[in-house]
């Protein structure tokens, strides 16, 4: 008679009870969410290294030698931290509230960097901000709800949290955390197996999801990901390397300024190139950027770097290479300056795919955003003289009021139509099977309209150059939004009115007080 099978763990029903306690501790304490994320995230990472150091104890027990006894080096060689007595989960437990456990705690983290060179520098020390009822809580409840979990569960729960303290801190959230769903489908559309470069890489998202695609697709092929990275914020450096430790990846993560400084020497170099760089920012030095190699189409007039980005991320790529990144949606129409080197990179029959992502995605801005990826490898191909556009707008998840995500089998759904425009097999692991077969019955890309268009050169020549996919896609037959035309267009016009006569109002008060402070 065969044994019953283990009880199937949900990670995401344990990280959630984890988050509310942790979350209830903070409401009940003086710290802000920023204040709070660090060393929470903190105590995730140290349960995942006592974890893996616990089996691996395990595993090495009885190998010790009377010539040579078990030690730091095998647990390193291994691929797990070496944990010192005093830094393991259960000593930490034991400490009585009346002991200085902020400092133990602190102590317990420069002891795992002394005997771990490669993660020097990277963990929390600011356990001495937290009081100690907070911390015997937080220590307890993170080794209960954890206790039963292993391996990459660890690096869920680790990515939720990201995801929530994300939402808590707002505007400061969307600097270090991009939403997993935008993430896997920028994955899923370039593919990504070999280098790859963030130059914006805040907590790391993209290459924790790129290493699972390739784990998913390796077929028994030995892919291991090259990882380099750029982040401008020190502590957001520290949370990105304890985000690739506990999931098992090492990788290159530079704190420097990606506008002025090029540490990896880009140029030319990279096989992908993911990012989510912020947008619209202003005040950048261009004298700086002057004969700088990574901007072959020249610097943008404007004073907004979204361009800046565009072509660091361009120039980037080898001759085979593939980017896929975020963009504000008004870079799909600037003019200008940039209107001019957007030509420029059509003209190089880089761009491959660009798709329109509805508001509410991301945590700091309710605006729709534009998803660009590039491919410099499609020369030569049959769509080398062709953009495929994909609006997305209409298809997501709605979390709550403020929110909203794509499940898996939208996002293999959207990543479906670029394989089928590329003459790619799909895939259905996800189950995107319905959703494949609605829109392309046949097996094979056709244009659908309100969904995706593909535009050849000379179309998106006669848009004046525009990569806006509502240009190319039009509107699905018969979609109908249940709203009466004419009645809608009286109202807007009324309050256009409304708003003009505010306007010249607002017009008159100005030119009355310049008066009056001249006189």
């Amino acid at each position: 008679m065969a044994a019953p099978s283990a009880p199937k763990i949900d990670i995401y029903d344990i990280a959630a009870r984890l988050w509310e306690t942790a979350d209830e501790l903070r409401a009940n304490s003086h710290l802000k969410a920023a204040e709070y994320a660090i060393p929470v995230l903190g105590l995730i990472f140290l349960k995942f290294a006592d974890s893996r150091f616990t089996q691996m104890e395990a595993q090495l027990a009885g190998k010790s030698t009377g010539r040579r006894q078990i030690g730091k080096a095998d647990y390193q060689a291994r691929g797990v931290l070496y944990l010192p007595e005093q830094s393991r989960f259960a000593n930490l437990l034991q400490l009585k509230e009346r002991d200085n456990l902020g400092k133990a705690i602190n102590d317990a983290m420069a002891a795992i960097e002394e005997e771990n060179p490669a993660i020097k520098g990277i963990l929390p020390r600011t356990y001495q901000s937290l009081t100690n009822d907070t911390l015997v809580s937080l220590l307890r409840s993170v080794n209960a709800i954890l206790g039963d979990i292993a391996g990459d569960a660890f690096g869920k729960v680790y990515e939720y949290f990201l995801g929530k303290f994300a939402i808590a801190e707002g505007a400061k959230g969307g600097e270090y955390f991009t939403p997993t769903s935008i993430v896997r489908l920028i994955v899923e559309i370039i593919e990504p197996f070999n280098g790859i470069l963030d130059p914006a890489c805040g907590s790391g998202g993209m290459f924790v999801q790129s290493a699972r695609f390739v784990e998913e697709h390796r077929n028994g092929k030995n892919a291991r990901l090259s990882i380099y990275g750029q982040e401008r914020v020190d502590e957001t450096v520290r949370l990105c390397k304890m985000n690739l430790a506990v999931h098992g990846l090492e990788g290159q993560v530079s704190q420097s300024n990606a506008y002025y400084e090029n540490p990896f020497k880009a140029v030319g170099q990279f096989d992908y190139v993911m990012a989510n760089p912020p947008f619209n920012v202003n005040k950048v030095d261009k004298a700086k950027l002057e004969g700088d190699s990574r901007f072959p189409f020249g610097l943008p007039k404007a004073d907004n770097a979204n361009y800046i980005w565009i072509e660091a991320f361009y120039s980037a790529l080898n001759a085979k290479g593939r980017a896929g990144f975020v963009m504000a949606n008004s870079a799909a129409d600037a003019g200008g300056s940039e209107l001019e080197i957007r030509k420029k990179l059509i003209a190089e029959k880089v761009a491959d795919v660009i798709v329109a992502v509805g508001p509410n995605f991301f945590y700091t801005v309710t605006l729709p955003v534009t998803l660009w990826f590039f491919d410099r490898g499609k020369r030569g191909k049959e769509r080398e003289d062709k953009v495929l556009f994909v609006d997305a707008r209409k298809i997501f998840r709605q979390i709550d009021r403020a929110h909203r995500d794509w499940l898996p089998e939208q996002i293999e759904f959207l990543a479906n139509i670029a394989r089928l425009y590329r003459a790619e097999n799909v895939e259905i692991a996800a189950g995107s099977t319905e959703l494949n077969a609605a829109s392309f019955p046949d097996g094979v890309y056709v244009d659908v309209p309100g969904l995706c268009a593909v535009a050849t050169l000379e179309q998106i020549e006669k848009q004046g150059w525009s990569l806006n996919p509502g240009r190319y896609v039009g509107v699905a037959a018969g979609q109908d939004d249940g709203v009466d035309f004419r009645a809608r267009l009286e109202e807007l016009n009324e309050e256009l009115e409304k708003l003009s006569a505010e306007a010249a109002a607002l017009q008159e008060r100005i030119a009355a007080n310049v008066v009056e402070l001249l006189s």
